[in-house]
C-alpha cells in the first residue's frame, strides 16, 4: 500500500473516530459531522469541494483527503511519454485528462500503486496501453504533454474520477465501449 493510501485510510479513520462541525459559505450552513462519517460524506452534503470545504475551515477540518501524489521526476517524464502517444493531436485538455487517468488508476484500489506500475501493467499478456505494447511509450514526449502532467499534478481542483479512456473509432476491445462515459474532449472518450 503506497504512502498516499496509507494517508488516505489514517485520515478516514481517524475522521470517523470524531465528530465536529463545519460550516460551508456556498450555502450559508452548519454541517453537523457524526462519528463514522468520512470526509467525502461530508462533501456530499454540500456544493462545495473538498478543496474549498478545507480552505474555510482550516484547521477544524484537518482530515479531508486532498488528490495529490507524490511523482518523481522519472515517473512524470514515463507519464509525459505516454501521453504524448496516447493524445497526440488531441486538444491540450484532453492531454491533461489522459495524465489525470494515470493519477486516478495510482489512487484507486483496483490499480496498481506507482505511475510506472501503471503504465506498464499487463492484463492478460497484454499491456494496458497499446503504446507499451507497440513501443512508442520510448519515444521522448513532447512539451505540451510535460505541461500537461504538471497540471494534472497541480490541479487541486480536477473532479474527474475517469480511469480509462478510449478512441470509439478505433477501440478494438467491445468490453471498453460498456464503461460510463463521464466526458468527451477530442477524440477521447473518458470513462469510469
Amino acid at each position: 500500500m503506497n504512502i498516499l493510501k496509507k494517508l488516505l485510510v489514517l485520515s478516514t479513520l481517524s475522521f470517523t473516530l470524531v465528530g465536529f462541525e463545519t460550516t460551508s459559505s456556498a450555502a450559508e450552513q452548519t454541517l453537523s459531522v457524526k462519528s463514522g462519517e468520512t470526509s467525502w460524506k461530508v462533501v456530499s452534503k454540500t456544493d462545495n469541494s473538498a478543496l474549498e470545504l478545507m480552505k474555510e475551515n482550516h484547521d477544524k477540518f484537518p482530515t479531508l483527503y486532498e488528490k495529490e501524489i507524490d511523482v518523481t521526476d522519472q515517473e512524470k517524464e514515463l507519464m509525459a511519454r505516454l501521453v504524448t502517444a496516447e493524445a497526440k493531436g488531441e486538444p491540450y485538455e484532453g492531454k491533461v485528462a489522459v495524465a489525470e487517468v494515470i493519477i486516478n488508476r495510482v489512487e484507486h484500489e483496483e490499480f496498481p500503486d506507482t505511475v510506472k506500475e501503471v503504465v506498464y501493467e499487463q492484463v492478460s499478456g497484454t499491456y494496458a496501453f497499446s503504446p507499451v505494447q507497440n513501443g512508442e511509450i520510448n519515444k521522448p514526449a513532447d512539451e505540451e504533454s510535460m505541461e500537461a502532467v504538471e497540471e494534472a499534478l497541480v490541479d487541486k481542483e480536477n473532479d474527474s474520477e475517469a480511469i480509462y479512456f478510449y478512441n470509439p473509432e478505433i477501440a478494438t476491445d467491445t468490453w471498453i465501449l460498456t464503461r460510463q462515459v463521464t466526458e468527451t474532449i477530442g477524440n477521447h472518450r473518458f470513462a469510469i
